[in-house]
């Protein structure tokens, strides 16, 4: 498995990862499944600031990761929302453990202190994921979404990035990282 930044080539892959979710499963609100334009869209208006990562099996993407500002006010700006999508024929190889090693790593050098998850229920699998990578529950939103012709639940998800000291300065861009620092946060997967 290679790790990598996403680039605007990969939205087609991107695309279809994610459709098949949207079209059969709850477990994203989207109602329609973006086009290859829309996702190329999406990377482009966020990966200069927020890591957009993709994991590579026999040289395709078989997931990708992303982060975004959590909420819009300025006090939120520690913190940030996290979300892994892995190919059904990559689940269970260690893909999204992978993903988010790296993502978090990432976050954690620009200087976020804390990711919060969503999770529309029920999902165990996404669950497992996300508490085996630190991740304790925070909470429930009882009947946050409709798809489907039914009511759905969201849990939340948190997990510290860093200790809650008092900032020097606000977080970085992803593409402010050096290079030793992006090389430490996707070597974490090569000593596995």
């Amino acid at each position: 498995m290679r790790l990598r930044f996403a680039s605007l080539r990969d939205d087609a892959a991107i695309a279809a990862i994610y459709a098949p979710v949207v079209a059969a499963t709850a477990i994203s609100f989207e109602l329609v499944p973006p086009d290859a334009a829309a996702m190329r869209e999406r990377i482009a208006a966020q990966s200069a600031g927020m890591p957009w990562i993709v994991a590579e099996l026999d040289d395709a993407v078989a997931g990708y990761a992303y982060a975004s500002p959590f909420r819009g006010r300025a006090a939120y700006r520690f913190a940030v929302e996290v979300t892994v999508f892995v190919a059904e024929g990559a689940r269970r190889r260690g893909t999204g453990a992978a993903l988010y090693r790296a993502l978090l790593a990432l976050l954690e050098r620009q200087g976020y202190r804390r990711a919060f998850a969503g999770i529309a229920l029920p999902n165990d699998a996404s669950i497992a994921l996300h508490r085996a990578a630190g991740f304790t529950a925070a909470g429930i939103l009882h009947a946050a979404g409709f798809k489907f012709d039914r009511w759905h639940d969201v849990a939340f998800y948190e997990r510290a990035l860093a200790p809650l000291d008092v900032p020097r300065s606000d977080p970085r861009a992803v593409d402010q990282l050096d290079a030793s620092e992006v090389h430490a946060a996707f070597a974490l997967n090569e000593a596995r």
